[in-house]
Formats: C-alpha cells, structure tokens, sequence
C-alpha cells in the first residue's frame, strides 16, 4: 500500500479523498492555487505545494508542477479527483514517466473514451447501443447545418473533449444551430483546450442513466448498479439517485452487461462510468465513458456499501477485488442534490463571495454532506460553484427525499446565493415524488416562468409563521426588558400580535417561555417543544410542533424578516394589533425602473456585443454574451426597442447589475 499520495485537485472532492487516505493510514498531499491557500482540503492535508495563480490553467492545469510536487514531497501516486487533469491522458503518461502511480484507469482508456467521437466507434464495435448521429470532425456551422438536417431535429451539439455541462446546446431548427455552433467551439476550446464538436440526435423524453463500474488490473470487472441524473440544468446534474425509480431489474442487468463488455474492450481497470440516454420505451443508448471518479459516486457507495475511493487506491497498489457481481448490493434508495452557490430566485445567476456564515445540518441517520468549505472560505468565479453535496440514505425513496428537505431546512449559509430553497422544492414536487415522469426536461417544464419558491400549502405555512412569531416575540421582550422603553408588551403573560405574512395579516397569540411555547394563528393552536432560537436575529429556529420536528431559518432585515422554509421564502413582519390597523395606510416604496437597461446578471467577462447604437432589436433578439465561470450566457431583448447607448465592450469585467446597454425611452 502507498504510504504517501498527492490529490490533485481542490474542493469537496480533494477533502473527500483526503478523508479516506486518512482512514487507510496513507499520508496526504495537497496542491493549491493561490485562491486556495487557506482551503479546507490545504489544512487537512499533511503536506501542501503550491502551484500558482488563481485560474486553473496557471495552476491546477500544471500536469509538470504536479509531478514536480511529488517529486518534492515524495508522493508515491496521485489522486486526480474529477475535472481538471482526471481525464487526461498526457497527465496519466507523464506521471508513468516520472514512476508515479496514477490512481485510475491506464492511459489508452482515457484516450480511447476522452474523444466523444472515437468513443461511439469503440462503443459500436463492442456492441453498445449508440444514438444516431454523424461521427466525425465538423468544419463549420454550413456543415453542421447540413448534418443536423441529414439526422432530424432536434440535435445535440457537443465538445468532444466535453463534460460537466459545458460546450453544449440543443438546436430544434437551423435558425438554433446558426446562432449557437460558433459559441459551443468556444466553450470547448475555453474549458477543454480542443474546439471539435459532434452533432448526434436528441432523444426526446429522455432520462440519463449511468452505470458504475469497477475493475482491477486483473480483469475482474462488474457493475454496481444505475444512478438516474435526469434531472439537469442547462446539461448539468441537479440531483442524482440510485437506484432509478425508472429501471427495471431487466434493463439494469442489460445495461449493466454493456458498461462491463465496454470497460473490457479498452482495457479498463479502476472506477468508471458509463453514461446512457433511456427513452420512454426503455430503449437506451450510450452517451460516453467518464475515466474518473463521478461527482455522484456517494449515491452508489450509499446502496453498496463500497467505499469507491478506497478501492481505487486499492486498485492502482495492486490488489484484486475480492467480490464478484453477485456480492454487489442495492440496499435502500439514496439521493444527492448538489448545493450550489447560485441565486434560483434570479435565473440561477452564479454567486460569488465570502461564506459570512456556514453551519452544515447537524448529524442525522443517513445523513452525509461531502463539502470542501467552512466558514470564511471564499467561493471563487474561477472554479465550480458547487458548496457541497448533501445525500440522504433511507430504505424508501420518499423517505431520503423527506430527509432532504430537513436537511436543507437546517443548512445555514449567508453571504453568497444558494440554491437550497429549489432543491427543498425538486424534493417536494409531485413529478419527482411519483418517480416515473422525471425526464432532462423536467426542470423547464416544472419551472417554464422561472422558480420562485415552493408551493407550500396553508397549513405549513402557518407553522413557519408561527416559529417566526415566537423568534420575533423573543426579540421584541428581549427589547422590553431594557431600562425606560416605554411599550410592555413583552411583559405580558400572553401576547397578542399581528403577523403579516407576504402582506396578509393573521392574529397571533404567544403564550409561555422557555423552551415551550403555546401559538395560536389563524385559529389554529400549535404546541411548541423542544424549541431553540438563534442566538441573534439570524439563524435557525427548531422546535417540535405536536410532535413533528420542524426548522426554519430566519434573518431580520429592517422592520421585516425574511422567513425560510421546506424551499418557501417569505416576508414576514410582527406587528402590535394597532401597529396592524395603521399598516393600511401606509404606501409601499415604488421600486425603480430599471426596463431601459441591459444589466449584466452576473459577475462575468463580455464575450460579445450583437448590436450597436441606433440599431432596433426585437423580443428575443440577442444583444450580449457574458461568460461567467467558463459557461456563455446569451443575454435576448424582452421586448421592440432601440439601441441608444453602449456602456461595455468585449473584454469588459462586469459586476452584477452593471449596465451593458441602455434603449431609447
């Protein structure tokens, strides 16, 4: 066994190697660039080098730096983690070269299923199912026009050095394919060094369905079942499961066959995923083949039992597995949600900045949160804005979705945009819960005029009012008791409020203290356990209510309070019952207009502007693109109007809100 390895990477997934190193006795040692010189994973490690400046191509991108590191530090293998240098295969020869092990599969099977292209050719030989679609180098958008009316609309465009989402777009005319061909060769060549693209059918009502294998330098390969990663943003996982609601024990062993008879075909040893599109008959065919570790692999370690880490430093020190298909178990129903740093409320506009706080829900049965931050870490907009993974393991799939909302509920973050509220949602919604309607479209359908909270009835409500009631109650006698204030309501034995939930007012009666409290609201009495309120007017508010244990999250700004729960926000203010009466009679702030100006969404780079002053635009019509965090936003008119000024230009650093554009009056 290795006595010292390197992790190249950062984030949750270097912490998560780190973890189990650590576990197996292995020493560890870290690389950073200098936007990670204080990161978790560097403090965890015993041993950190560091690489360079913030962008990833000055420093996490180094394969040299990165031997040169082992070469100091005595690191006997290397642990790429996902992203970045895992699924080079440069990086595997060089490290071969210099007498480094690297903990994955060989070199040949990341070049024969890195490029998209030959990857299909390999898969169809080895008798994969593979979707329609042209294999080969396309020169031009005139090309790539010609073939996608050749294949049928609509199509995917795809990097073939692609992955995580980026460098591709789904065209349903010609028009789709004109306007974004040249912007897919950037993504690629932006994010992946190689601006080749392939075009292949879209399968409609598709589900994406990824199988998990596992082989050592012996040939011993098998599969460890499915994970369903159907539901997606702009081609980006959201939520991943094992096993899918949608696979049945006949098509999980067919698929599974496929991934094993491929994994052999290239030599594979190692873990490693084989990505699939499922149709709504049940017809599947192959994606591509991910040479690394995934991002969901907690999922699949939940249901086995398996740590895939371990094994795969186990398998690149020699050792043979010592279980064979047979043995692998499919134990409960585990979900991961990925928890972004990101705004839902806003487009999903990326978020940057300081974790002012960070407070991980506490530990629970079945519970694990894989993250690489703690409080004060910075969230760059130079790497991937995902704060952590947070899965649930349960025997039923509703209960693992049950215990994501609670967990979510009790996940505090503040100072950047998260999405927590939209996964407490997905969580909740009918589609999801049923299971077998969930396809990569699910997000647009479920949300086609954006998210805007969940849809919680009166009843939950009510609860998350009346635990707001109680933290605003407490502060306000909390208030009461100073010397010479004049208002005593908080003196009383029961006090009487007004609670004005999103503007509708519902009496509110508090009586008790302590960690008990008895609530009525909207002539509906809640007793108050167990309860525990911040320690300021921010944070989170548990208690049992009849019994169910609840949480909210709570943060006073100015005379109101912003209320959180099961991925519902709130306004929220407490009002003394006169207070309320004259609340009518006051006039809201107008907000200003700001329908005149192109504003920049997000912290970003102007890729391009599509106008220029004078010229007449109509709805939908493109006018920017802004790159932020190497994925392109297209930014279209809402509506017909004129151009009247240009306040940026290509190459511009933009803050968010900052003005792109200004349109005639």
């Amino acid at each position: 066994m290795f006595r010292k390895i390197l992790v190249a990477n950062r984030g949750e997934i270097a912490v998560r190697v780190i973890r189990t190193a650590r576990r197996m006795g292995i020493r560890t040692v870290a690389v950073y660039s200098d936007a990670d010189a204080s990161a978790l994973h560097v403090e965890m490690a015993d041993e950190a080098v560091r690489l360079g400046p913030p962008p990833a191509a000055q420093s996490y991108l180094l394969g040299e730096a990165i031997v040169e590191a082992c070469r100091q530090t005595g690191a006997e293998a290397v642990h790429p983690g996902y992203g970045f240098l895992s699924e080079r295969e440069w990086f595997a020869r060089a490290l071969e070269a210099a007498g480094i092990t690297f903990i994955g599969p060989p070199a040949s099977a990341i070049a024969a299923m890195g490029d998209k292209i030959e990857s299909k050719r390999l898969a169809s030989a080895a008798g994969v199912s593979v979707v329609p679609g042209y294999v080969g180098e396309i020169a031009d958008a005139a090309h790539a026009l010609r073939i996608a009316g050749e294949i049928g609309y609509p199509v995917m465009m795809k990097a073939s050095a692609g992955g995580g989402g980026k460098g591709m777009r789904l065209a349903y005319s010609d028009a789709d394919v004109r306007e974004t061909f040249d912007a897919v060769r950037r993504e690629a060549k932006a994010s992946f060094g190689d601006d080749r693209v392939f075009i292949e059918k879209f399968v409609e009502q598709p589900r994406h369905i990824e199988i998990q294998v596992l082989g050592d330098t012996f040939g011993h390969i098998l599969h460890l079942n499915e994970r369903d990663c159907s539901i997606q943003r702009r081609h980006q996982k959201v939520v991943e499961e094992c096993p899918s609601p949608f696979v049945t024990p006949e098509m999980r062993a067919a698929m599974g066959a496929q991934a094993v008879e491929l994994a052999r075909a290239v030599g594979y040893h190692s873990a490693g995923t084989v990505e699939f599109i499922a149709g709504a008959d049940r017809s599947f065919y192959f994606l591509e083949m991910n040479t690394r570790l995934q991002v969901e692999h907690p999922v699949t370690e939940c249901v086995t039992g398996l740590d895939l880490v371990e094994w795969m430093i186990r398998i690149a020190a020699g050792e043979r597995l010592p279980f064979a298909q047979a043995d692998i178990r499919l134990e409960g129903h585990a979900i991961e949600t990925r928890f972004y740093a990101e705004d839902p409320y806003r487009g999903f506009l990326p978020s940057t900045g300081r974790l002012r706080r960070y407070q991980e829900p506490p530990p629970a049965p079945g519970l694990r949160i894989d993250s690489g931050v703690v409080e004060g870490s910075e969230i760059s907009v130079f790497y991937d804005p995902m704060i952590a993974k947070v899965i649930t393991h349960a025997p039923t799939r509703a209960e693992a979705a049950a215990a994501q909302v609670a967990a979510l509920d009790r996940y505090l973050v503040r100072g950047i945009s998260h999405n927590a509220d939209f996964l407490s949602a997905l969580m909740q919604h009918p589609r999801f819960l049923a299971g077998t309607e969930v396809t990569t479209a699910f997000i647009a359908e479920a949300y086609p005029d954006g998210f805007q909270g969940a849809p919680l009835g009166a009843a939950r409500i009510e609860v998350a009012a009346a635990l707001a009631a109680v933290a605003a109650d407490a502060l306000e006698r909390r208030a009461g008791a100073v010397d010479h204030r004049l208002n005593g309501n908080g003196t009383r034995t029961e006090r009487r409020w007004v609670a004005e939930v999103d503007r509708a007012q519902h009496p509110v009666s508090i009586v008790g203290d302590g960690d008990q409290r008895t609530v009525t609201i909207g002539g509906r009495t809640l007793a108050i356990e167990a309860l525990v309120l911040p320690a300021a007017s921010s944070g989170i508010v548990e208690a049992r209510i009849d019994g169910v244990p609840v949480a909210i999250q709570v943060d006073r700004r100015g005379p109101d309070w912003q209320v959180t729960h099961a991925g519902l926000r709130l306004r929220f203010r407490l009002l003394s019952p006169r207070a309320a009466e004259l609340q009518g009679f006051m006039l809201e702030k107008a907000p200003p207009d700001l329908s005149r100006f192109l504003l920049c969404p997000m912290p970003g780079l102007v890729v391009s502007i599509a106008v220029a002053e004078g010229d007449r635009v109509e709805a939908g019509q493109p006018l920017a693109v802004v790159e932020a965090m190497k994925m392109e936003n297209i930014l279209r008119a809402e509506k017909a109007a004129r151009v009247a000024r240009l306040h940026a230009k290509p190459g511009d650093s933009l803050a968010v809100d900052q003005v792109i554009l200004e349109f005639e009056a």
